[in-house]
C-alpha cells in the first residue's frame, strides 16, 4: 500500500483517502493531489456542526448557549442569524446578531437552516 501524503497545513501524518480527496482528521483540510497547491489555499471551505457546507450569506441558527466575552449576557440556543460573512481565523463566522450587534463565532457552534 502507497504511503498518503501529510497534511499539507497541519503536516499530519494521519491523513485518508475518501473518494478523490485526501482528508486530515486534525485540522479538516481537504485537499486533491491534482490540484494547483495555490487554488487550494485561496478556497476556504467552512462546515457547521453537522458538516454542511457554509457560503457567504447563509443564516444559521446557534446550536448551545454562548457566553458573550465581555457582556453579562449570554447567547442563547436557537437564536437565528442571518446573512453570515465567512473569514479566516479560530472564529470564523462574522456577522450581526438582533440584540447583540457585530460578533465572531465558530462554526462548530451553529447549524445551517
Amino acid at each position: 500500500m502507497p504511503a498518503l501524503p501529510n497534511c499539507p497545513k497541519c503536516n499530519s501524518e494521519y491523513t485518508y483517502e475518501d473518494g478523490n480527496l485526501f482528508v486530515c482528521p486534525e485540522c479538516a483540510h481537504e485537499w486533491n493531489l491534482d490540484t494547483d497547491s495555490e487554488k487550494m489555499e485561496d478556497e476556504k471551505i467552512v462546515k457547521d456542526a453537522n458538516g454542511n457546507v457554509l457560503i457567504d450569506g447563509d443564516s444559521v441558527t446557534v446550536i448551545k448557549d454562548l457566553k458573550v466575552k465581555g457582556s453579562s449576557s449570554t447567547l442563547k440556543i436557537g437564536t437565528k442569524v442571518k446573512s453570515i460573512r465567512l473569514v479566516d481565523g479560530e472564529h470564523n463566522i462574522d456577522c450581526k446578531i438582533e440584540g447583540f450587534g457585530a460578533m465572531k463565532l465558530k462554526s462548530e457552534f451553529v447549524k445551517k437552516i
